[in-house]
């Protein structure tokens, strides 16, 4: 298979509301082919609505549960015959939280939050593998978190999810190098969506929520544009969104384990 198209394609999971719906009016008003999935029919035909009304960009719509590889096998059908068989992007954005002390939250609720934001990344990357590879200068943008710097109380399943985003990114950034795929990992903290009404836990009453969607779906646009002539720099897999999880990231780095603990403890209490 070949991309037959010279239009420019993105694909965004989770694509109805909060990051993943900033995304799609992000690259539709810049002219990109937008394919938009999510499990909220009713979501993405609103979506469409607004794309339209914003005179730029196309969209294509579809249900997806991400859960679900039979589901990414039809979405990306759907998808390729609209672009030609080309998808520039993959931006795995489709995830779930819940809040509190882990002990309190129902196994049941947290084995699905594990099955959205894990294997549903998985399912992505996966499936849309074939389309990635014939289309040149491809990306795969994860949705993580500023929570896989060091594991977060009141948000440990969740936390631990992102860090096997993480650790996904990384590993198939150096494993698909050869093959022109890069992948980036996107690291915002908290951001003003659906994801946290109701929450209530110690980093977000310290930090607060300083980020809306759009904030993230600017980032995403700049790790996959491809930098001017003049300027060369190097793919980073990690790109934290705002200053504060870009301050948390770069000390992480270069901090001890026992300082990183002891700065999250703080956060959490």
């Amino acid at each position: 298979m070949t991309a037959q198209t010279s239009q420019r394609s993105v694909l965004i999971s989770g694509a109805g509301s909060g990051i993943g719906r900033a995304t799609a009016l992000t690259f539709a008003r810049r002219g990109w082919l937008v394919g938009a999935f999510d499990i909220d029919p009713g979501a993405l035909e609103s979506l469409t609505a607004e794309v339209e009304a914003q005179g730029t960009g196309h969209v294509v719509t579809g249900v997806l549960d991400v859960r679900e590889a039979g589901q990414w096998e039809a979405a990306l059908e759907t998808f390729a015959a609209a672009s030609g068989g080309r998808l520039d992007v993959l931006v795995n954005n489709a995830g779930i939280l819940q809040s509190g002390r882990f002990a309190e939250i129902g196994l049941a609720a947290q084995q699905r939050t594990v099955e959205v934001n894990v294997i549903g990344v998985l399912n992505g990357c996966h499936t849309a593998y074939p389309l990635l590879r014939a289309t040149p200068g491809s990306h795969v943008v994860n949705l993580c978190s500023a929570s896989a710097i060091y594991g977060q109380p009141d948000l440990a399943t969740y936390s631990a999810t992102k860090f096997a985003v993480r650790g996904l990114s990384e590993a198939l950034d150096l494993e698909w190098e050869k093959e022109g795929i890069s992948v980036t990992a996107i690291w915002p903290l908290f951001v003003n969506t659906a994801m946290v009404d109701g929450m209530d836990v110690g980093s977000q009453r310290k930090l607060g929520v300083n980020l809306v969607a759009e904030d993230v779906a600017d980032v995403i646009l700049e790790a996959v544009t491809p930098p001017s002539a003049r300027v060369h720099l190097p793919h980073r897999v990690h790109r934290a969104v705002g200053t504060q999880a870009k301050a948390l990231l770069a000390s992480s780095a270069v901090g001890p384990a026992w300082l990183n603990r002891l700065v999250n403890r703080r956060l959490a209490n």
